[in-house]
């Protein structure tokens, strides 16, 4: 059936086509985590990138940030960080007698924490206040973060030796979840091939062969026509009968909370918009309920015990919620 947009979507159609074209010049596969990844950008959603090493978590932050133009910087977390090492600290300045702020990395654009599980409750504390209210404060003066500010976050699954529980608190502050997994056979044939193409390359020349596509007026408009998606009634009270039914579930302690309701909506109007469409359908609810709650809820030991995971016990949430018409 074809219909005609309400909203002017062409801009935000090339841009998505563009920058998938971009990151497709280095990484193979993994179309549904760039989709995850520009539906964060277009949302205003910090990601957390699960996934073992050398599946490209890093080199896919790296790239989405080379096809924006704005400013990027790398933190790699280590059990020894604190948290001036994050946010800044007071610096005396003998020149005026006085104390002055001086910005730590985080003070970015697009800010990749390479590694973010590596360092203890105290650092990841720093994180809080600029990653729900994108700013901070220091000696009781605020200093807000320019526009954009996204975080994208990665961690490995599979350690454990040198490596901390992130707080509830944190999670919650993380828009996606994302699963990278392995590539298939014919993906990592074609990773070969184009590493043996690029072999007489410097890794670094061939980062920089990725042309940026959005600076970040182009983005701001981008994210305004986001907005502008319709959400039917239905879709909204589906959206708070999925995340109520995780507070009632015997399967889990710690259901989801309102913030994730939030995060449902607006991530549903950009998901929709990438689609192509000026609404958000219950499919689009579906298809995103799992990067949205996977780190947000928590199973029961009883349900731990049995083997079951979180994945299965949101499939049963869905099944059981009826689908709006």
């Amino acid at each position: 059936m074809n219909f005609e947009s309400r909203i002017d979507l062409s801009e935000l159609h090339q841009a998505v086509t563009e920058i998938r074209e971009q990151i497709g010049k280095i990484v193979v596969g993994q179309p549904q985590t760039i989709d995850l990844l520009l539906t964060a950008l277009l949302a205003d959603g910090h990601i957390l990138l699960e996934g073992v090493p050398g599946v490209a978590k890093t080199l896919m932050a790296k790239l989405l940030s080379r096809t924006i133009s704005v400013d990027f910087s790398r933190i790699q977390f280590t059990p020894d960080m604190m948290p001036s090492d994050v946010i800044g600290t007071a610096v005396f300045n003998p020149k005026v007698s006085d104390f002055e702020f001086r910005k730590g990395p985080i003070f970015s654009n697009i800010v990749l924490i390479d590694e973010i599980n590596r360092s203890p409750a105290k650092t990841q504390s720093a994180l809080f206040e600029v990653m729900e209210e994108r700013q901070i404060t220091n000696a009781g003066t605020t200093y807000p973060m320019s526009f954009p500010f996204l975080v994208i976050a990665t961690q490995n699954p599979i350690e454990q030796e040198g490596t901390y529980r992130l707080p509830e608190a944190q999670l919650d502050r993380f828009m996606f979840k994302i699963l990278v997994g392995y590539p298939n056979l014919s993906e990592e044939i074609d990773i070969l091939k184009g590493h043996q193409s690029r072999a007489k390359e410097d890794a670094g020349k061939v980062e920089e062969s990725i042309s940026s596509v959005l600076s970040s007026e182009q983005l701001y408009s981008l994210r305004a026509k986001v907005k502008q998606v319709i959400v039917e009634e239905n879709i909204l009270e589906y959206i708070a009968k999925l995340i109520h039914e995780t507070r009632r579930s015997k399967f889990l302690y710690l259901g989801a909370s309102p913030r994730a309701s939030v995060a449902m909506l607006q991530a549903s109007k950009a998901f929709a918009a990438i689609r192509g469409r000026d609404f958000v359908t219950p499919e689009d609810i579906q298809e995103l309920l799992p990067a949205i709650l996977r780190h947000r809820v928590a199973l029961t030991p009883e349900k731990e015990m049995e083997g079951a995971n979180v994945e299965d016990v949101l499939k049963g949430i869905v099944q059981k919620i009826e689908v709006p018409r």
